[in-house]
């Protein structure tokens, strides 16, 4: 490690302390920003654990939505983003309007939101979920037709676990996992014979077919740390080789190349977090989380939904 980054780590740690302030960080963020992370895991994960604390201060090290759910879900503690620019494409896929449109359209229908969605939609949602929960809380609804939003891709294997429902799927998606293709796959599973491939259910449909796994970001980080295979072909963001590699690095866990997309399965947006922006967030304050009281309350009450589930 660096001198520089050293000082940067200690500047930190002195200032989360004198500020009674919690740093979350999600799976796919620079490697030294897990590692300086009091909590390590998915959005909604994060969130919940956050109201375990008591922290004054949370600063959440991912995508723009995740610090509104954090903020949504502890509204009485001041979030911290520590950089604005870090979006989520496909959040940013699904409109207010546009979800309002098709509940005019298709009002016995269920509206369920990805919780990779802006605050603004969750606020005309009925119920949220997760990519790990997503099946049960879904089967769990009364209604027979379900708007799913934003992600296509999560929302048709989803679709696939339960045909006795009919599916309106908005059309977004998550660009790095789209791009990820099959062939890119099995070019690797050609080089590794023994490997399974485990893969993020945001993938394209042709790749969630290949795969030995379909699971939410800590579901294949318990597949592919423990499963009998030596080799893991691991289909979602490269920033999960970190975690699994404290976790089990007695095996080998391979991620794709596309040379035509950001190297591998790669979300620029997650990595624009830094040491140094983390660090400005918690000298100065700035980039807070502030919504609208009346739109974070419309927001809670699907999360809230949810949780009582799941």
């Amino acid at each position: 490690m660096a001198v520089a980054e050293k000082t940067i780590i200690n500047d930190i740690n002195k200032l989360r302390k004198e500020k009674n302030a919690v740093i979350l960080a999600h799976y796919y963020q620079r490697g030294e920003i897990q590692d300086i992370a009091d909590f390590i895991g998915d959005s909604l994960e994060l969130a919940r654990k956050a109201q375990q604390t008591d922290a004054d201060i949370i600063v959440f090290a991912g995508v723009r939505f995740m610090a509104e759910t954090a903020k949504i879900l502890n509204p009485g503690k001041k979030v911290l983003h520590p950089n604005p620019e870090s979006g989520c494409p496909m959040a940013d896929m699904a409109t207010y309007k546009g979800v309002l449109e098709l509940k005019k359209q298709h009002p016995d229908a269920a509206v369920v939101s990805y919780v990779n969605t802006n605050v603004d939609v969750k606020a005309v949602s009925d119920i949220i979920v997760t990519s790990r929960n997503a099946v049960k809380v879904v089967r769990s609804l009364k209604e027979d037709k379900i708007i799913f939003v934003p992600d296509q891709f999560l929302g048709s294997y989803i679709a696939k676990q339960i045909p006795e429902k009919e599916f309106i799927l908005w059309k977004g998606f998550c660009p790095p996992h789209f791009n990820l293709t099959p062939d890119q796959l099995l070019e690797l599973k050609e080089k590794y014979k023994d490997a399974k491939i485990a893969v993020h259910p945001e993938c394209n449909t042709e790749t969630v077919k290949i795969a030995d796994f379909v699971g939410s970001t800590s579901q294949i980080i318990e597949f592919a740390t423990t499963c009998d295979s030596e080799n893991v072909i691991i289909g979602t963001e490269v920033g999960l080789k970190h975690q699994l590699e404290k976790i089990n690095p007695n095996k080998n866990y391979i991620f794709p190349v596309n040379a035509d997309y950001c190297g591998t399965v790669h979300c620029c947006d997650m990595k624009k977090n830094t040491l140094d922006k983390i660090k400005e967030v918690l000298e100065n304050e700035n980039n807070e989380i502030i919504l609208d009281e009346e739109l974070m309350e419309k927001a809670r009450k699907p999360l809230e939904r949810m949780l009582n589930i799941v």
